[in-house]
């Protein structure tokens, strides 16, 4: 998806902008080719690192989107795990048997065996706090001889290659673990080997030519950390950088349109109902916000059109939920009349506030009286999760690392779900979270995962306005960049500056 603008910079905002890059990239050798005329590829981060780009924490991502850390396996479009450190697995009740690939070499030329593996995901179950994928999982891992790893957990878990495929749970050579934190300097098993890391300021890699999947087009990478969006935008449109990550929507008007691209993310942005007490234990006037709700407006609006009005609670972002989805069954509309009603929601945020403004507006026009609570998230979760509001609106990542949003829809709608806004228990709903948590991985899955969605929509208690994109700034002589909803992939083998 495009983005419809012909505008320019500012001069001045382009000055301002452009100052903060100044020097940034300087020294770096994107302007050097290799043998095969090929680029460096300098990048602008928006977050810089915040635990020292451990892979135990959610820095594991950049060294995801880098490709210089790798995990056992990968995930496909559908969400499905695929080979890659690991070649193939069998599952026999609580316990996997996964066969380690052969010929891969670390970046220290060290051969990845399975003692490696056993000691990255001993590590990572050892953590304190735990790498996300593993909450609330009990995980051990063994050696099954050179080249298997028997991975086994607490529950038997359909969903355990998934799990092996989050960024957090990268295989790093040894040295990794040798000091007070684990440091991927050096040892991950990439076509980028990660070489320099200067704080929160840049990163570099260069190309690791023994890599097992071949030589990379690129001969490194040249990182840089750049929080401020505008000055993200002015990089890419100054030529300082080649691949820009998350360029504000305000921004985004501002850039050649053939430079950007809009990648829709598992993030919807939903006004959840309370369904234990007040105007909302009403599953009538539940229908009735349903039906006064104007989601195009509000995208319109507030995002500038660059968001996806919400037919579910899971977007674009997972290509198979729209063709797998049904017709759903709702309760008639019921009549406001003048009722109250308190819509929370959060700063953090900027355009929530903005979108709360606007339910307001439609709620009143539809006859309820409405109120709005806005604070600092840290201020308003524990209201929110104790039921004190009718409504929430909250920005909700639909996947987790596991890439499969069975455990966010258990998390939010189960009735011992732990982020239960609405408060729901619904002996039809929870039924079919648990159908859709139990079922093997796959097509089955999916389509337990929707009829899950169904049963949740059809009580009305989460109503799905719309789904949210990130903006990625690629200049015009890059090639093989990656558009990932999921942001673990940034940077690959095949991404070339000419």
């Amino acid at each position: 998806m495009r983005l419809p603008a012909h505008r320019l910079l500012p001069a001045t905002a382009l000055t301002a902008a452009t100052a903060l890059l100044t020097g940034c990239f300087a020294g770096a050798e994107s302007a050097t080719g290799d043998a095969g005329g090929g680029k460096r590829i300098r990048v602008a981060m928006m977050q810089p690192p915040r635990s020292g780009l451990s892979p135990l924490s959610d820095d594991a991502f950049k060294l995801s989107r880098w490709s210089t850390a790798e995990t056992l396996v990968k995930l496909d479009e559908e969400g499905d795990a695929e080979p890659a450190l690991a070649t193939k697995w069998t599952q026999s009740g609580k316990s996997w048997t996964f066969t380690v690939r052969d010929g891969v070499t670390f970046h220290d030329g060290t051969e990845l065996t399975a003692e490696d593996v056993v000691r990255s995901l001993t590590e990572a179950a050892g953590a304190s706090p735990k790498p996300r994928i593993l909450d609330g999982v009990e995980l051990t891992a063994k050696a099954g001889g050179k080249d298997t790893v028997v991975v086994t957990t607490g529950d038997e878990d359909p969903l355990v290659p998934q799990r092996l495929s989050s960024p957090q749970l990268s295989i790093l050579a040894a040295k990794a673990y040798e000091g007070k934190t684990v440091s991927p300097v050096g040892a991950g098993t990439g076509p980028f080997e990660l070489t320099k890391v200067n704080g929160t300021s840049s990163a570099t890699l260069d190309r690791y030519d023994a890599y097992w999947g071949g030589k990379a087009k690129s001969p490194g990478i040249d990182v840089r950390f750049v929080p401020d969006g505008t000055a993200r935008a002015a990089a890419l449109r100054s030529g300082e950088a080649d691949i820009v990550e998350a360029v504000p929507v305000s921004q985004a008007a501002l850039l050649d349109e053939d430079l950007i691209t809009e990648v829709p993310m598992p993030r919807t942005n939903t006004l959840y109902l309370n369904t234990e007490k007040g105007v909302f234990k009403d599953a009538s006037l539940r229908a009735a916000a349903r039906a006064a709700i104007d989601a195009e407006s509000i995208v319109k609006g507030v995002y500038e059109g660059r968001a996806d009005v919400a037919e579910g609670l899971l977007g674009p972002a997972l290509p198979w939920a729209a063709g797998l989805r049904t017709p759903v069954s709702h309760a008639k509309a019921g009549n406001p009349s003048g009722k109250s009603l308190t819509i929370g929601t959060f700063t953090d945020r900027a355009e929530l506030p903005e979108v709360a403004a606007i339910l307001q507006q439609q709620l009143q026009k539809a006859g309820f009286k409405v109120k709005l609570d806005v604070r600092e998230y840290a201020n308003i979760e524990s209201d929110a999760l104790a039921g004190e509001f009718d409504a929430f609106i909250l920005s909700r990542a639909t996947i987790l690392d596991s890439g499969d949003p069975a455990a966010y829809l258990y998390s939010d709608f189960a009735s011992d779900g732990s982020f239960n806004l609405s408060q729901l228990a619904d002996p039809t709903v929870d039924k079919a979270l648990t159908k859709a948590g139990g079922t093997q991985a796959g097509e089955a899955r999916r389509k337990a995962v929707i009829e899950a969605e169904g049963a949740v929509l059809a009580t009305d208690a989460a109503l799905p306005m719309l789904h949210e994109r990130v903006i990625q700034g690629d200049a015009a002589g890059v090639t093989g960049a990656a558009h990932d909803p999921r942001e673990r992939e940034l940077i690959t083998a095949d991404t070339y500056v000419k």
